[in-house]
């Protein structure tokens, strides 16, 4: 059973249609009485990180989160702004991120971007997995996903970083620490690749 956070913020219907596809069960959690029994945790995020951490925090959820993850060690998979909310902080906002991992979030500098149009970065890119972990059995070495941010994932530790892609220079685009997973492109909207990623995290 996967429970998908909704505070409001990301496309919850389009992980329920993946998980349809591959047969896994899903539930909906909108207040902190429905993380109860949870197994594994998807949380989305889109937009603002400030925006995104305020909302979570209305929603009642932050502290029973982060009893499942830090407490039970519960395995959770940030998405997209799901995962900078992850580290300690951000360039984009004041708020304090949750720090399930050891990491910052900076802006892409924008001088070492060839591409016409800089931020964001958006489009189909390589993910390259730099340790063997199973979330990306099945996936060849640089399988594509679909991107869209103008901040990454800065990871205090090296060991931390499950995979990189390149944008203006390579960046971290997957990170890993104990049961706590955040991936910053979007599966749901990446076609087979994505799918697999998600399969891959319901077995883990």
């Amino acid at each position: 059973m996967i429970t998908i956070v909704d505070y409001g913020v990301g496309n919850i219907n389009a992980f329920v249609n993946v998980y349809k596809r591959v047969n896994v069960p899903t539930k909906i959690a909108k207040v902190a009485a429905d993380l109860e029994n949870v197994q594994k945790i998807i949380l989305p995020g889109v937009g603002h990180f400030d925006h995104a951490m305020s909302e979570l925090i209305k929603s009642g959820m932050r502290e029973k989160l982060d009893e499942l993850v830090m407490g039970k060690k519960i395995p959770v998979i940030g998405i997209c702004v799901g995962m900078q909310m992850m580290g300690n902080s951000s360039d984009e906002g004041k708020l304090a991120g949750l720090g399930w991992i050891d990491a910052s979030i900076r802006k892409f500098d924008e001088t070492k971007i060839k591409q016409v149009t800089r931020l964001p970065h958006m489009g189909w890119n390589d993910v390259s997995p730099i340790i063997s972990n199973p979330l990306f059995d099945g996936l060849e070495k640089d399988a594509l996903f679909y991107f869209l941010h103008s901040y990454y994932f800065e990871c205090n530790n090296k060991n931390d970083v499950l995979a990189t892609s390149d944008y203006g220079g390579e960046f971290a685009c997957a990170a890993h620490h104990e049961n706590v997973y955040g991936i910053q492109f979007h599966p749901e909207k990446s076609h087979h690749y994505g799918e697999t990623l998600l399969h891959n995290f319901a077995k883990l």
